[in-house]
C-alpha cells in the first residue's frame, strides 16, 4: 500500500512539469535560442553567404556601434519614442476607460469601436496613415487647410522635424485601446462599497479617483505599462512601413537600425551587437521600473 502511494505521489509531482514542458520548450526555441545565436554572432564578422569565412573579432562590433553617430541618434530617438508614446497611450487609455465605465446610450457600441485601432494589423495602419499624411492628397493636410491652421500642404513624413512625431501620433492612436480595455476591466473589479465609503467621508471626484480608483488599478497599471514599454520599444513595423527610418535617419530607432544593418547592408555581426546592446538597455529599464514599483508599494504600506 505504501509503495503504491509513493508511486502515485511521484506521478503527481511529475505531472506539472510534463504539462509546463511544451511552453518551456517553445520559449527556449523561439526566444532564448535566437538570443544566444545573436550573442554569438555579435563577436564575429559574419559573412551570411559563406559562414565558414566568418572571423572572430571579439568586441569590435560593439566598439564600432558605440563609436557610430547613427547609433547615438537612434538611441536618442528610441528614448523619445518610448517616453512620448507610452505615457500618452496610458493617459488616453485611462480617460477612455473612465468614460466607458459610465452608463450612457450605445455604450456597448462604443466599447466595440474603441478596440478597432488595436485590432488592425500594423502594416495596414502604416499604409493607411501614409496616405492620410500625404502632402499632395492626404486628408490631414486637407483638413488643416480647411481650418486655415496651415497655408500650404506639409510633408509630414518627408520632413526631419515632423516625421518621428507623426509616427508617434499613429502609435499612440493604435495602442491606447490596449490600456483602455485593461483599465476598464480593472475598474469593473473595484467594489462600489469603497466609493460609497469615501463619499461618506466627504471625498469629491478627485478624492475618489486618488484614494480608490488609482489604488484599485495599481496591479493592472503595473502590468499594462510593462507590456507596452517592451512592445513599443521593440516596435519596427509601423516605422518601416511609413518612412523606413527616413528622411535620412530622422525616424531611426535602435531596433530599426539593427534591422536595416542585417537586411539591407547584410552586416549581421554589427546588427547582432546593436540588438544585444539594446536588449541590455531595455532589461535595465525594466528592472529599474520594477524596483521603482516595489519601492513605492513598500512606502505606501
Amino acid at each position: 500500500m505504501r509503495g503504491a502511494e509513493r508511486v502515485k505521489r511521484r506521478r503527481f509531482d511529475v505531472l506539472p512539469y510534463v504539462l509546463v514542458s511544451p511552453a518551456v520548450l517553445a520559449t527556449l526555441a523561439v526566444v532564448f535560442y535566437p538570443m544566444l545565436t545573436a550573442m554569438g554572432m555579435s563577436v564575429y564578422d559574419y559573412v551570411v553567404w559563406k559562414p565558414s569565412a566568418s572571423k572572430f573579432i571579439w568586441f569590435d562590433n560593439y566598439l564600432a556601434a558605440l563609436k557610430s553617430d547613427l547609433f547615438w541618434t537612434s538611441l536618442k530617438q528610441t528614448l523619445l519614442w518610448i517616453g512620448l508614446t507610452v505615457p500618452m497611450q496610458l493617459l488616453l487609455g485611462l480617460a477612455t476607460a473612465l468614460l466607458l465605465n459610465r452608463k450612457f446610450a450605445w455604450r456597448w457600441l462604443a466599447r466595440m469601436l474603441v478596440i478597432v485601432p488595436w485590432a488592425l494589423p500594423s502594416v495596414v495602419i502604416g499604409l493607411m496613415w501614409r496616405w492620410i499624411y500625404d502632402a499632395n492628397y492626404g486628408i490631414m493636410n486637407d483638413f488643416l487647410l480647411r481650418l486655415r491652421i496651415i497655408e500650404n500642404g506639409v510633408p509630414w513624413l518627408a520632413t526631419s522635424g515632423t516625421a518621428i512625431y507623426s509616427i508617434i501620433f499613429v502609435l499612440i492612436w493604435q495602442g491606447f485601446p490596449f490600456f483602455a480595455v485593461m483599465l476598464l476591466a480593472g475598474l469593473q473589479s473595484i467594489p462600489k462599497e469603497l466609493y460609497e465609503a469615501v463619499e461618506v467621508d466627504g471625498a469629491g471626484i478627485w478624492g475618489r479617483f486618488w484614494h480608490v480608483t488609482l489604488p484599485g488599478l495599481k496591479s493592472v497599471l503595473v502590468t499594462a505599462i510593462l507590456l507596452r514599454l517592451i512592445w513599443v520599444a521593440n516596435s519596427v513595423d509601423i516605422i518601416y512601413v511609413m518612412t523606413e527610418g527616413g528622411p535620412g535617419s530622422a525616424s531611426h530607432t535602435l531596433p530599426l537600425y539593427a534591422f536595416a544593418l542585417s537586411r539591407k547592408a547584410m552586416r549581421f555581426g554589427s546588427a547582432s551587437a546593436i540588438a544585444v546592446l539594446f536588449t541590455l538597455m531595455l532589461l535595465t529599464l525594466v528592472v529599474l521600473y520594477l524596483r521603482r514599483v516595489d519601492a513605492s508599494g513598500e512606502t505606501r504600506t
